[in-house]
């Protein structure tokens, strides 16, 4: 009988070329494909939920498989997590992807069609002093940001909106560039780092860097922050700031409906 898999992933992609297959690099749903088709014994093709650019990380991807193979759902996240770390002989070793969870669902979900919201984080590591251990990690901003108006600008995102003015170009094509998003929290975390936490039920090609990069320049007085709703209403790309770099941004979870899980 054939069987639907949910699996959650978290992934470092500093050292990926992004999470789509590609030909001749390294992807992060090649590497995951090829561990579960030997898992399997059969040729597993993923469906994520988002396909996030290289350098990015994840806490919280999704992708969805189906297959008629024997291993136990149970034992794919054991079994696929040895073959990414290189086996049982490989002692220490952690791999920078790593299955976190496995659950089999009805046979009509799929991961990236059946979402219904996801969450990103973007980490700032705002100081006049560069840290080199964190370069792949985070986005190190030198000159002071001024939080308060980072968080004025960040309320006037909030809501739906047709966001075009920040989608970058050369994704794919979009029926329509309106989205909703829920939330936008600004906020300093124990570390020091400045945070934004992003909460929609969908984003348009590179929308979240766009406006971590918006956010910045606001912070540095570039843009103010009572232009974000003038900006948004153009619908002009250059109007909003800069694409902020794939290091700092963390997709951390997907939101689905409970209706389509059940017991495996």
């Amino acid at each position: 009988m054939e069987r639907n898999i949910l699996l959650t992933i978290e992934y470092d992609g500093t050292n990926f070329c992004g999470w789509q297959r590609q030909p001749g690099v390294r992807t992060v749903q090649g590497e995951l494909e090829q561990a579960l088709s030997k898992v399997c014994g059969e040729a597993i093709k993923l469906n994520g939920t988002s396909r996030t650019d290289a350098g990015v990380h994840a806490l919280g991807q999704r992708a969805s498989f189906k297959g008629e193979f024997g291993i136990p759902t149970d034992r794919i996240m054991l079994a696929a997590n040895n073959l990414l770390c290189g086996g049982m002989n490989v002692k220490g070793k952690c791999s920078d992807v790593c299955i976190r969870e496995v659950k089999e669902m009805a046979p009509a979900f799929h991961a990236r069609f059946d979402a219904r919201g996801k969450k990103y984080r973007y980490i700032i590591r705002n100081s006049r002093e560069m840290d080199v251990f964190a370069r792949n990690y985070c986005y190190q901003v030198k000159t002071p940001l001024d939080l308060a108006a980072m968080r004025q600008a960040a309320s006037l995102i909030v809501g739906t909106h047709d966001f075009a003015c920040f989608q970058a170009a050369g994704g794919n094509p979009r029926e329509t560039t309106v989205r909703t998003v829920f939330s936008l929290d600004v906020f300093h975390r124990e570390d020091g780092h400045i945070v934004i936490e992003i909460t929609g039920d969908g984003f348009l090609y590179n929308m979240v860097r766009i406006i971590a990069g918006t956010l910045v320049e606001v912070g540095q007085g570039k843009i103010n922050p009572q232009e974000i709703s003038a900006v948004i209403m153009s619908k002009e790309r250059q109007r909003a700031g800069h694409t902020a770099p794939p290091e700092g941004l963390y997709l951390v979870e997907i939101y689905y409906g409970e209706f389509y899980e059940r017991e495996a």
